[in-house]
């Protein structure tokens, strides 16, 4: 494992009790950081909790919640003063199914999930940053943000919003010492695959050159890396993870 030096660092990682938040929470604290994992699923964050060590808080916080999120942030900032990094990996890819089938509920819940929680933990958490003149966030997106994929319409349209909001916020941000980046990551075996149709998970296996799924620890390895004080001359960046897939 190559050495990335966040000592002395405390990140906030939504989504953080399983899957790439919490596999960037390992790799985070490898790294001599603190971190703070928001998630709305109780008894997932006491478990990550239990494997991660002392040096990982947790808050119960739903994304899709504005006022969960101000709370959320209440209450991590009651148990640690400041807060250097922001990761948004919450998130939920919906049903795979033509555009015109498309349950309006379930859109709405993607939007609100993928889009709007990460506009407002952004919302919330740039304040805090601006007045210490210091931060990183890094968004997690998606290569369907890029692509389209077929029969996931809510997911590519929420994700590729995330690629544009963190474009606008960089831009906003570019003259304080904020960077704010995005990933996008080509499928990678986690939990989410449970959500998802097999023959949905071929068809994405099949569109990348290396032949493989990305790893949650291969991300984690980026988002770190965007989330240290190396990571200073670039903001409201796309960086790919997508195995060949998408080479812009």
């Amino acid at each position: 494992m190559n050495q990335l030096d966040m000592s002395g660092r405390h990140a906030v990682i939504t989504g953080g009790a399983t899957g790439l938040g919490y596999a960037i929470a390992e790799r985070m604290l490898a790294s001599g950081a603190r971190v703070t994992l928001w998630d709305r699923d109780q008894a997932g964050l006491t478990r990550a909790a239990k494997a991660l060590g002392p040096k990982a808080l947790t808050v119960v916080a739903n994304v899709a919640d504005h006022a969960s999120v101000v709370e959320g942030l209440r209450l991590t900032l009651a148990k640690t003063p400041a807060i250097d990094a922001l990761v948004n990996s919450a998130g939920i890819t919906g049903p795979n199914t033509p555009l015109c089938d498309y349950p309006v509920d379930d859109w709405q819940s993607v939007m609100q999930v993928n889009l709007n929680g990460l506009f407002y933990c952004c919302r919330e958490v740039v304040p805090h940053m601006r007045g210490r003149n210091y931060g990183r966030i890094v968004n997690i997106a998606s290569v369907a943000g890029k692509e389209g994929n077929p029969n996931a319409s809510a997911y590519s349209a929420s994700k590729a919003a995330v690629m544009a909001l963190t474009k606008s916020l960089g831009k906003e941000l570019a003259s304080t010492g904020i960077r704010v980046n995005c990933v996008t990551p080509a499928a990678v075996k986690t939990a989410i695959f449970d959500q998802m149709k097999p023959e949905f998970i071929a068809f994405m296996l099949s569109k990348i050159p290396m032949g493989r799924f990305g790893t949650p620890e291969e991300v984690a390895a980026m988002v770190t890396w965007l989330c240290t004080e190396d990571c200073s001359f670039s903001t409201g960046a796309v960086f790919d993870l997508s195995g060949g897939r998408s080479t812009y």
